[in-house]
């Protein structure tokens, strides 16, 4: 059903279209443009579930509207890689092992990016109609990172912080070129679950775990781990193969692109259902994995203690008017388009 929309009559737009084209974003002479229908808009009608067309564009859109530092860290994938990663295969390919087969479907998606350098990769996934948001997190990194925060009481009560230059191995701290052996306390560091403080002094890096709470105290964050976490908006725990899938990718692909062997699997690259905001009906599971990836991005998580606690994200009344959002947005741009074209 064609609605019109705060004064704009979807019904005398669609004349003007030969081929039902409204926006291409982003739109030429840029590379890789997405191209929205009449009847692409028509799935953002209250109840419709949200198509491929409109998942692509949205995350698009926010990828080019997100700040350098933030775009420069990320990349998002077409909701069709992980549809053309599992794809069935009519006839085996030789001794081809089903990783690298799986792989050599979807291996000209990075051959302008190589995503081992990137801290976040954002994978759009559609099972069984319903839609869901997984993300690599530093895929590059071989293990966590955790990084010293000096806590200091100051005369007036207030707490001050300041970030120290310390990064965790697996088994010491490293401070510049000097290194600190880590004591029985801290091995829970290495298996990424350290919720311990310490007292570093000036001249001495040695550790002490018992203090009183008016000395100096150094807690540990982790800003950096590898991982895959999954973000769904229905709570679903059935995510095994999905792990098994990606993790599987990321080996072949680190073969093809860094000529090397590497295992990713779960001790290296730990999975993780976030605690997000859920959807109350059956229908906005796109408008979530939208909206998942439109916080992420505009605020990107900075600690991977996990699960990520995220319940409080954003209120349900932001996804609920998504649609209106979206909706909105495809016209203004098919506004501005007819313009340009004009002059």
């Amino acid at each position: 059903m064609l609605h019109a929309h705060k004064g704009i009559n979807l019904i005398h737009i669609k004349p003007t279209f030969t081929r039902g084209m409204l926006i291409q974003f982003p739109p030429p002479p840029m590379k890789g443009g997405i191209t929205v229908t009449m009847e692409d808009l028509q799935c953002l009608d209250s109840g419709q579930f949200l198509n491929d067309v409109i998942i692509d564009f949205y995350l698009k859109y926010l990828l080019h509207k997100a700040s350098a530092a933030v775009t420069e860290r990320s990349h998002v994938f077409s909701s069709f890689f992980y549809k053309q990663l599992t794809r069935r295969d009519n006839a085996r390919e030789g001794t081809t092992k089903d990783s690298q087969r799986r792989h050599q479907r979807v291996k000209t998606w990075t051959r302008h990016v190589d995503i081992f350098n990137k801290d976040f990769v954002f994978v759009p996934v559609n099972q069984e109609a319903h839609w869901y948001l997984v993300v690599l997190c530093f895929p590059g990194l071989d293990e966590p990172k955790f990084e010293a925060w000096n806590e200091l009481e100051a005369p007036d009560k207030t707490v001050r912080f300041s970030r120290l230059p310390f990064v965790c191995g697996r088994c010491h701290i490293v401070r510049g070129d000097q290194v600190v052996e880590l004591h029985a306390c801290l091995n829970l560091a290495c298996r990424f679950q350290l919720k311990l403080s310490l007292i570093i002094e000036e001249e001495d890096l040695g550790c002490y775990c018992q203090r009183s709470l008016s000395q100096r105290k150094l807690s540990y964050v982790c800003p950096c781990r590898p991982c895959i976490l999954v973000m769904d908006s229905l709570k679903r725990s059935l995510h095994e193969r999905v792990f098994k899938l990606l993790r599987d990718y990321l080996e072949s692909e680190w073969e093809v692109r860094r000529g090397s062997s590497r295992d990713f699997g779960a001790d290296q690259m730990q999975s993780s259902h976030c605690r997000v905001p859920l959807q109350d009906n059956s229908s906005d599971c796109g408008l979530y994995l939208l909206q998942y990836v439109e916080s992420f991005l505009k605020d990107p998580v900075v600690h991977f203690d996990l699960p990520l606690q995220l319940e409080r994200w954003f209120p349900r009344q932001q996804v609920r008017r998504k649609r209106d959002e979206i909706r909105d947005l495809v016209l203004n741009l098919h506004r501005h388009q007819n313009l340009d074209s004009n002059q």
